[in-house]
Formats: structure tokens, C-alpha cells, sequence
């Protein structure tokens, strides 16, 4: 049977007194076998059971939804005229990250007792048809089922290779992305995430990072830049030394998206409790919730502040730099120092920004900044506002993660560029994505943008 060691179990570092009393009933539940699923399902332990696997299939749900949240905030961020090729690139790593996960990446990630390295416990989720009781009941180690942890783990999976998507968008060929999308969900994401989650060797050092801020949006934060130092940046972004705005078609659709993320992102964080344990889903609640508030206000000051500016492209980032911020330590993170987690995170964002503007690496959303240098802060921040890790292992572990990842990247996507090329023509990138690659726009009516009816006529003219 296989058994998780994963360090995504919540600490009792500054909750309630509660836990304490909730915590010896937990334990002896998760170490009772059972002789059969009738005996389990007739046994006190088992209506607590079926509401934790219920809060984590709900999170699983509300960590689904964050995907429509992305799809909606790359292409409102980005030209009307790349939209359908946002859509479509989103749809595909949802689902291959699904698939992926399913075949390799599960047991990759969770492959039991291994060298702390590298180890796969087999293919497919790894379900043992000979032994229900050990996958379907507390014998399998959390209080959820073996398929639970599967969905909610997939939701996960699919996220990281989905922030680079928003690097890349407006002059990546689709085909490229697809294959790099494929192998980093495949092997890279799962190998380092079963440094920490899985036992591994920074799990044994002490490394600390609840629901992600590097392992799962650190990754997707270097292998976006990466991936963008290899593409260049979109043509006229950087002219004769100026860095020009290319507006996104749609700020209210980005909004939408945000909106779903925050929401999303209770599910995030608070499914990665791995129960439903009233008092830590709730505090991890509130210290996402306050997290992201003050993100955005600090992003909002800043813009005032420096850029002279009411920028609401930096409030919306500001609130994604909050939640990526607390995702590492939302359960240990006193609510106020939640809150100073989140104001640094969304002066951070802005600054970030900026900062790969001026190095001339062109990210149309953010996503590098939000995700990757956001990620860096939340991880280390643990270690500065709690007792559950120290700064030392902390930096340990955000090197060697975003630098595998960087290189894992600069490697496969180097090779992709080197076979079959990365990026559009010049013709198919001033075109837009959507009518080159796919076809059809996403806008037919909508003026200023070319519509598959105009352009049919102007080559015939």
C-alpha cells in the first residue's frame, strides 16, 4: 500500500486549542485497519471520513475552477486577436495535465520509500484492486480516498504548466507548447514536487511549503522565464529602448478571471489541509483571504506612488501576489503577519514587473513576476513570520526547485526550438494566433479586430 509523507499536513503552530482536542480522535482513526469496507463503514470513524473526502473533492472543484480563471485572465490580459489561442492552449493543459498525472505523474510524485531523489512507485493512480480497505478507507494514510488525493493532486498538476501559458501567449507556436506543456507535467513537476510532498530529501532537511508558493507556482514561474528568454519578447514591445504597453483587449474579462482564482484558491489552500478539520481550514481561510486584500491595496499604493498611476491591471496582480505569497505558510502565518505577507507580496509584484521590462523580458500578464518572484517571497516569508522552518533551508529549497525547473526548461524547450522552432512568423504573430493557427477570431464582429471574413477578402484582393 502505498503511504504518503507529506508535508502538506497542516502544523498546530498558532491555532486553537481545539486542534488539540480534535487531533487524538484523528490519529487514532488514521491508524486503524479495518477487516473489511462493511466493518469500516460500521465503525464511529467512518461518518468523519466521509466529510473530510467530501471537503477535498469540493476543493478539487474550486481548484478546477481556477483553471476558467486563468483562461479568462491570460486572454483578457492579453490581444483580442490571440484569445481562442489562450482558450485553446488552457483547455489542453487541463486535460493532458489530467492525463499525464494519471499515468505517471501520481506515482512519480508519491512513490513511497524512495532514495529521496528520484522513484516511481508504477504507472496509472495506483490503486490496489486486492486491497480496497487500504486505498478506500484511513489505512491509506490521509482521510480521504486514493482517488480523492488523485483529483485534488491532478488540479494541482495541471496548474503549474498552465501560468506558463500566460508567458508564452501572442508568439508561441502551439504545437511547441503543447510537447513542452506535456514533458514538464510529466517528469519535472512530479520530480520535484516528491523532493517535499513525497519524502524527500528536502522534506527530510525541514522544508516547508504547505500548498505550493514554489512547488507548484514557483515551477510554473522558471519555466515560464525560461521559456520567454528563449522566445524573445512580442514584436514592438521593446523599440529603440522604450518599453511600449501592449494593452490587454479586456480588462473586465481579467477581472472575471481573478475573481475565480480568489475564489479558486480557498479550495487551494484550505483542500490542502487534507481534512476538514474545522479549526485549520477555517484560520487557512482567513489568512488567504486577508493575504489577498492587502496584495491588492499595496499594489494600488504603489502604482500611486511611483508610477503616478491608478492601475487596475496592478490591483488585480496585486490580489494573485497575495494569495501566491501566504500559499507556503497559510496555516502556520498569524492572520496579521498574513496581511504583511501580502502588502510585501503586491510592492513586490509591481517592482517585479517592472524589473523584467527593464532586462527586456516580455511577460504580456505578469505571470513570472505573480507566480515565480511572489512564490520566492511566500516560501522564504515561513521561515520569517513562524516557527515551522528556518531561512537557511528555506533558500535551500527555492534554489534547487526553481533552478532544476529553469534548466529542466532551458533544456526541453532549447531542443524544441532546435528541431521544429518555438515561435510564430512574423505574418502569423501581427495576424493574431487565432486566425493563423486556429482559424477563426474570437471576436468576428468586434471592431479592430480581423475577422476570418476580412481576411479571406483581402488575400483575394
Amino acid at each position: 500500500m502505498k503511504q504518503l509523507k507529506s508535508l502538506k499536513t497542516a502544523s498546530l503552530t498558532g491555532l486553537t486549542l481545539a486542534m488539540l482536542v480534535f487531533l487524538p480522535a484523528l490519529t487514532l482513526a488514521s491508524e486503524t485497519v479495518y477487516d473489511s469496507m462493511e466493518a469500516f463503514q460500521a465503525s464511529p470513524a467512518y461518518a468523519a471520513f466521509v466529510i473530510d473526502n467530501l471537503w477535498i473533492l469540493l476543493a478539487a472543484a474550486m481548484v478546477f475552477i481556477m483553471h476558467l480563471g486563468f483562461a479568462t485572465v491570460e486572454s483578457g490580459f492579453t490581444q483580442g486577436k490571440n484569445s481562442i489561442n489562450v482558450i485553446y492552449k488552457n483547455v489542453f493543459i487541463l486535460c493532458t495535465g489530467i492525463l499525464t498525472y494519471g499515468v505517471i505523474g501520481f506515482q512519480l510524485m508519491y512513490p513511497g520509500d524512495f532514495n529521496g531523489i528520484l522513484g516511481l512507485g508504477g504507472l496509472g493512480i495506483g490503486f490496489d484492486a486486492s486491497d480496497p480497505v487500504g486505498m478506500l478507507t484511513p489505512a491509506y494514510g490521509e482521510q480521504m480516498t486514493i482517488y480523492s488525493d488523485f483529483i485534488f493532486q491532478a488540479m494541482f498538476a495541471a496548474t503549474a504548466a498552465t501560468i506558463v501559458s500566460g508567458c508564452v501567449t501572442g508568439r508561441v507556436k502551439l504545437s511547441a507548447f503543447m510537447i513542452f506543456g506535456a514533458l514538464l507535467l510529466a517528469f519535472c513537476y512530479p520530480i520535484t514536487g516528491s523532493w517535499v510532498w513525497g519524502g524527500g530529501w528536502l522534506d527530510q532537511l525541514g522544508f516547508y511549503d504547505f500548498a505550493g508558493s514554489t512547488l507548484v507556482h514557483g515551477v510554473g514561474g522558471a519555466a515560464g522565464l525560461a521559456c520567454v528568454i528563449i522566445l524573445g519578447p512580442r514584436l514592438g514591445k521593446y523599440v529603440n529602448g522604450k518599453v511600449n504597453t501592449i494593452p490587454g483587449h479586456s480588462v473586465p474579462l481579467a477581472t472575471v478571471g481573478v475573481f475565480l482564482l480568489w475564489f479558486g484558491w480557498f479550495g487551494f489552500n484550505g483542500g490542502s489541509v487534507l481534512s476538514a478539520n474545522p479549526a485549520e481550514v477555517s484560520y487557512v481561510f482567513v489568512t488567504t483571504a486577508i493575504a489577498a486584500a492587502a496584495g491588492a491595496l499595496a499594489a494600488m499604493l504603489t502604482t500611486r506612488i511611483f508610477l503616478k498611476k491608478l492601475d487596475a491591471s496592478m490591483a488585480l496582480n496585486g490580489i494573485l501576489a497575495g494569495l501566491v505569497g501566504i500559499t507556503a505558510g497559510a496555516d502556520v502565518i498569524a492572520p496579521l503577519s498574513a496581511a504583511i505577507v501580502g502588502a510585501i507580496a503586491g510592492v513586490i509584484v509591481v517592482g517585479a514587473i517592472l524589473m523584467f521590462d527593464a532586462f527586456k523580458i516580455d511577460d504580456p500578464v505578469g505571470a513570472i513576476s505573480v507566480h515565480g518572484v511572489c512564490g520566492i517571497w511566500g516560501t522564504l516569508a515561513v521561515a520569517l513570520f513562524s516557527p515551522a522552518a528556518t531561512i537557511g533551508v528555506q533558500l535551500l529549497g527555492v534554489l534547487a526547485i526553481f533552478g532544476t525547473t529553469f534548466l529542466f526548461s532551458l533544456g526541453v524547450f532549447g531542443a524544441i526550438k532546435a528541431i521544429m522552432g518555438v515561435r510564430v512568423s512574423v505574418d502569423y504573430e501581427k495576424r493574431g494566433l487565432d486566425l493563423s493557427e486556429h482559424g477563426v477570431g474570437a471576436y468576428p464582429n468586434f471592431a479592430m479586430i480581423e475577422s476570418a471574413a476580412s481576411a479571406a477578402s483581402a488575400e483575394t484582393s
